[in-house]
């Protein structure tokens, strides 16, 4: 059964690996940074954009709050600013772990989407999907990284598991 531990471990690897992902687009020019390349949410930024969105929404759900928006693009100039705000989605997202009963993670959350449709699921399952949706668009900066020249990051969880300083002490 999952449990908090489990689930620390893996907000813990979706820091570790945005941070990455992040250093990555800061070597970018302002231009690249910002540029449409077709991809699914557009480029590097709207792909980084969508993802801080989407844990910020989530973490919205979990704490009993749904209708929070996702971002739109054009409010981050540079990569500067999105690290700020993403690091403020960080941060509460850490507050609010901290504060969880260990028994909360088996227990079901209600919420709704975008559309407004109503929904529910246990908590370790949603947290698993905000982990999971995080690291399938990193997969996509990754990618569009190369395109645009620059070197690839790792963001394995393997490489998060054996790299000793990446683990906190959730």
């Amino acid at each position: 059964m999952i449990d908090k531990a489990d689930l620390a471990r893996l907000l813990d690897y979706t820091v570790w690996a945005n941070h990455r992902v992040m250093r990555g687009a800061a070597l970018l020019s302002a231009a690249e940074f910002r540029r449409d390349l077709g991809s699914s949410h557009g480029g590097v930024r709207g792909t980084l954009v969508h993802m801080m969105g989407a844990e910020h929404i989530w973490l919205e759900r979990w704490k009993g709050v749904s209708g929070a928006r996702l971002f739109d693009e054009g409010e981050f100039k540079d990569v500067v600013a999105l690290r700020d705000r993403w690091t403020v989605v960080e941060e509460h997202r850490a507050a609010w772990f901290k504060g969880l009963r260990k028994d909360a993670v088996q227990e079901e959350i209600h919420y709704r989407n975008l559309e407004g449709k109503a929904f529910e699921a246990p908590l370790f399952q949603l947290v698993q999907h905000v982990v999971n949706h995080s690291t399938y668009h990193r997969g996509q900066v990754v990618a569009l990284l190369r395109i645009l020249g620059s070197r690839g990051v790792t963001t394995d969880l393997a490489a998060f598991d054996r790299d000793p300083k990446a683990r906190k002490k959730s």
